[in-house]
């Protein structure tokens, strides 16, 4: 009845117990308590129903429950010596490790057994600790070491960035440069189109000045060649028309001849008559003489009209003549003034044309030197620029190096600490050997006595 009320007792913390005990741990000292028997061991650990580890407690809580109070307190003991926390949850009592079953049922001999195979296990179990600590540190320094060595190219992929980046600002500068040189280059062309557009502008304004120069003397030299013509015409008409003098002269013979004939009418009204033959010969003779001179008379009179209308005519064409010459020496001069006026015109605009050719040379010297010098800046801007470039790269390699030179010496560093933990375990080692060796040595002792 105790048995099942012990029992009873424990299975309230069944599902802790489930949950925390570890089979492998505690059957070692049942099975040296002989409330576990090998088979049952062989059943908990290889039953292919029990491979989940709370099935493997379950069953072994139910085979210690069949043992009764002695596999009650052996359980509590186990319980004692590995889980002293949930021994003190269950029981509410301090761990003693008293392991009254062990010492009634094998003796002092076997609890010093059973210690020992406990120390061994337990010195085992803190080795293959280490060693996986060890493991866990070559591992832990491994990736440390991976991870440093990928910061130190992380470092050089940044570097490698920052040059790309670099690189592509400097890219993106050239070409706004360039851009910039097209933009003043299109402008400079357009400048030089521009001059070169008012210089023909202006060498078309000159040509056709002199081309008007060239009317104008043309205009001038036929009026001149006109105003010759006229006063030469001019002049042989008034060479043509009768002088003073022969005028004068044809008027006092008129007069005579006038004066002639009257004498002759009163001589022949004064005279007697004569015989009639004589009378008639000296009537007809009068008669023809009077004929004669009638029609000289006639002509002299017809002459003296013609004349006195040539001389009209003449006096005509003369004032005409005269003032056509006025006219066209008043064009003359007129011609001569535009002329003059012209030439001086054309004589200031070709100042003005070597004016702004000397300006114009100046200022393309002036443009040509700005350009060599521009040339020569941008020659000097891109050798300073090149040896930037280069510097720049040349750290960039130096840093690579640290960079790499880092990661060596973190390897170095990684293989020196390897080395001295593998050394510290090589120490201990020994120790725990000659731990052993004197453990051992106190066990055979013990059992010669």
């Amino acid at each position: 009845m105790e048995d099942d009320e012990c029992w009873v007792q424990l299975e309230e913390y069944r599902l802790l117990l489930t949950k925390t005990i570890e089979p492998s741990q505690i059957t070692p000292y049942l099975r040296q308590c002989k409330v576990l028997s090998c088979d049952d061991e062989e059943q908990i650990f290889n039953d292919p129903n029990l491979v989940v580890r709370r099935r493997k407690v379950g069953a072994l809580l139910d085979i210690l429950q069949r043992t009764g109070h002695k596999g009650y307190v052996a359980f509590l003991e186990s319980l004692e010596l590995d889980y002293p926390r949930l021994y003190h949850k269950i029981t509410g009592k301090e761990p003693a490790r008293v392991f009254s079953i062990l010492v009634d049922t094998v003796g002092e001999s076997g609890l010093t057994q059973f210690l020992m195979n406990e120390v061994t296990r337990l010195q085992k179990g803190l080795q293959e600790e280490r060693r996986r600590r060890q493991e866990a540190a070559a591992a832990a320094a491994t990736q440390e070491d991976t991870v440093r060595q990928h910061q130190v190219r992380e470092r050089e992929l940044r570097k490698q960035q920052e040059r790309v980046h670099r690189m592509r600002e400097e890219k993106d500068r050239l070409w706004e440069e360039v851009r910039h040189l097209k933009d003043e280059n299109y402008s400079l062309m357009h400048n030089v189109t521009k001059l070169s557009e008012e210089k023909n502008s202006a060498l078309m304004s000159n040509r056709d000045l002199q081309l008007e120069i060239e009317k104008l003397k043309h205009c001038l030299m036929n009026a001149e060649s006109d105003s010759k013509i006229r006063t030469v015409k001019l002049k042989n008409a008034m060479e043509q028309r009768p002088s003073q003098d022969r005028m004068l002269q044809l008027q006092r013979h008129n007069h005579l001849l006038t004066a002639r004939i009257q004498e002759l009418e009163a001589s022949a009204q004064g005279t007697a008559p004569a015989p009639l033959d004589q009378e008639r010969l000296s009537a007809e003779s009068l008669e023809d003489y009077k004929q004669h001179s009638q029609a000289q008379h006639q002509e002299l009179v017809n002459n003296i009209y013609t004349l006195r209308r040539d001389l009209h005519d003449a006096e005509a064409l003369r004032d005409r003549y005269l003032e056509a010459n006025e006219v066209l020496d008043l064009k003359c001069t007129t011609l001569k003034k535009d002329a003059k006026m012209y030439g001086d015109r054309m004589e200031g605009i070709l100042k003005q044309m070597d004016e702004v050719i000397r300006e114009r040379d100046k200022a393309i010297a002036s443009r040509e030197e700005y350009h060599q010098e521009n040339c020569r800046g941008l020659q000097e801007k891109d050798q300073y620029r090149k040896q930037i470039r280069e510097l720049g790269e040349r750290c960039d390699e130096l840093q690579v190096q640290l960079f790499r030179t880092e990661g060596e010496v973190i390897a170095l560093q990684t293989r020196l600490h390897r080395h001295t933990c593998s050394q510290h375990d090589k120490s201990q080692t020994s120790e725990e050997d000659c731990k052993d060796k004197l453990t051992k040595g106190k066990k055979s002792m013990t059992s010669d006595k």
